[in-house]
């Protein structure tokens, strides 16, 4: 996706942001990277309780790379309570690190996440560990 675009046929708000639906990830790229290549990037964070990646686990609402090549990700976590977002927040770091200049983390609570933000993938990955969804 190139400027400001957005997946096809998503609408956006008046101030030109994604409208994003609950359960749809929004994305937006002004800078050199792709959303495509952060997000494939973000499959090696993995939950350290669930041993499951934060893409699969649908933990990431939102990807947005400004046009210095700054990335910008919402993201929420299995339980406001969690007590290892440095952790997850060091790995996302790492994980981007050469393909992004700076990452920051947009911590989010709504909507709020819920087993069914799980993919089919991340699913047979919980299943393989044992875990009935």
């Amino acid at each position: 996706m190139s400027d400001s675009e957005t997946p096809a046929g998503q609408a956006v708000t008046d101030d030109g942001a994604p409208a994003v639906a609950e359960g749809q990830v929004a994305f937006t790229s002004a800078g050199t990277v792709s959303v495509e290549d952060l997000h494939e990037a973000l499959m090696d964070v993995v939950d350290p309780e669930l041993g499951i990646d934060v893409v699969n686990l649908g933990l990431i609402y939102g990807i947005h790379i400004d046009e210095g090549d700054i990335a910008t990700i919402d993201m929420t976590l299995t339980s406001a309570a969690c007590p290892l977002t440095d952790v997850i927040e060091d790995q996302a770091k790492t994980a981007t690190d050469g393909l992004v200049k700076d990452l920051r983390i947009n911590w989010v609570w709504m909507p709020p996440w819920g087993p069914d933000k799980i993919t089919d993938e991340g699913r047979d990955q919980l299943r393989a560990l044992g875990f009935n969804v």
